[in-house]
């Protein structure tokens, strides 16, 4: 007995299928495989108009991330979605909605009556856009993620049986192919997140092995809060995490910014370098902690009207080669700086509370910096574990 032959969407899809599974292996991102099927799912029959994929993604300040393609697009678009998008009308009532609450499918006739079909603003746009037919399915990863991808026609009578039967079956690839690239993502933002991104390329790239290393000629700066220990004894457990986190934003997007790299937060503290393999690092450097300071005090005024009081800190600044790479134990491994330039660095900023300076700079730094910055020599002084006194320099941004 012959098998009954396939309809033409359903073989054109394996097409597809093929192309999914053997023609993106060189293809690194999930945006970009993405729109290429829609186009070669249009191609092979498919009305397609528009398609959207929804990700959840581990990211400190995002929830998660949304694709869409349309026809006409050769690639697709990415929105960002906020760690407080389900409180909103946008997700209230939404496909999205439905599909996290358990749903396995939503299907939506957009050519019948409005007042028939489901009630959400993204139907009405759809509408008025001129599409006939929505359906969305669960895109399941594995121990049991879930996330979205959604199909829309303008076909008169919608999507038919054979159409539905050919995106079902790309389903099951596409989350295979859609699973490795966002963890691959989820490893590079993870790494960028707890080590920085230079140090995190470079661990990607191998750099694991313990005691391995380079040694980087660098501007090192070293911040920290003052009197943290009695603000954390005094006040709610709440309302000190809140102020580190406005603390650590208003040092860490300058430095961020201007091209420095944070290697570590140390408590109240923060570790960062800027390699002198950049253009005008030690410049760099300087106008960070100016822009750093400038939201420190703006912060501090918006403290003060809560009754808060004024947040102070130290920053210590030097110059010199460090080793760059992993330290720590067999099973634990920290990718940072060591040396003597690092230890300086902190010293200097120690140095801060006796010299009454909040910004203390090393004379081998501040022979590094250009004239438009004007420092005070505030002379020379001992420095713990060095045995020579240390020409200083303050920088008042």
């Amino acid at each position: 007995m012959n098998a009954p032959d396939k309809t033409p969407a359903v073989t054109q899809a394996d097409a597809v299928v093929d192309w999914l599974t053997n023609g993106t292996h060189d293809q690194r991102f999930i945006d970009n495989i993405f729109a290429e099927m829609c186009i070669r799912l249009q191609e092979a029959g498919i009305p397609l108009k528009r398609s959207t994929l929804h990700v959840r993604i581990q990211h400190p300040q995002w929830l998660g991330a949304r694709f869409m393609w349309s026809d006409g697009m050769r690639e697709a678009e990415i929105g960002r979605v906020d760690f407080d998008v389900m409180g909103r009308s946008e997700y209230i009532g939404s496909p999205a909605n439905e599909m996290f609450d358990g749903a396995t499918e939503v299907r939506e006739n957009l050519e019948r009556d409005p007042s028939l079909g489901r009630k959400h603003a993204l139907y009405d746009e759809m509408r008025a856009k001129g599409l006939t037919d929505y359906v969305a399915w669960p895109l399941y990863h594995t121990l049991g993620k879930r996330h979205l991808i959604t199909f829309s026609t303008d076909r008169r009578g919608g999507f038919d049986d054979a159409h539905v039967a050919a995106l079902k079956k790309v389903l099951p690839v596409l989350a295979l192919v859609s699973e490795i690239r966002i963890k691959n993502r989820l490893a590079r933002t993870l790494l960028e997140t707890y080590v920085g991104a230079h140090a995190g390329e470079l661990i990607l790239a191998g750099a694991t092995r313990r005691g391995t290393g380079t040694t980087v000629r660098a501007a090192i700066m070293i911040c920290d809060l003052r009197d943290f220990t009695k603000i954390s004894d005094n006040w709610p457990r709440d309302d000190v995490i809140d102020l580190l986190n406005d603390y650590f934003d208003a040092m860490s997007e300058p430095i961020a910014r201007h091209g420095g790299e944070i290697l570590k937060f140390i408590g109240d503290g923060l570790l960062a370098i800027f390699p002198l393999s950049q253009p005008n690092a030690c410049a760099n450097l300087l106008r960070a902690v100016t822009e750093a300071r400038q939201a420190m005090t703006a912060l501090n005024e918006r403290n003060k009207g809560t009754g808060r009081a004024p947040l102070n800190y130290g920053i210590g600044v030097h110059v010199g080669d460090v080793m760059y790479g992993n330290i720590g134990s067999t099973s634990r491994l920290d990718f940072t700086v060591i040396g003597p330039a690092v230890n300086m660095a902190s010293r200097l900023e120690t140095l801060t509370k006796q010299i009454g300076k909040p910004v203390l700079l090393s004379r081998d730094f501040a022979e590094l910096v250009t004239p438009e910055f004007e420092l005070e020599r505030v002379g020379q002084h001992t420095v713990r574990g060095f045995s020579e006194p240390i020409e200083l320099f303050a920088f008042h941004g």
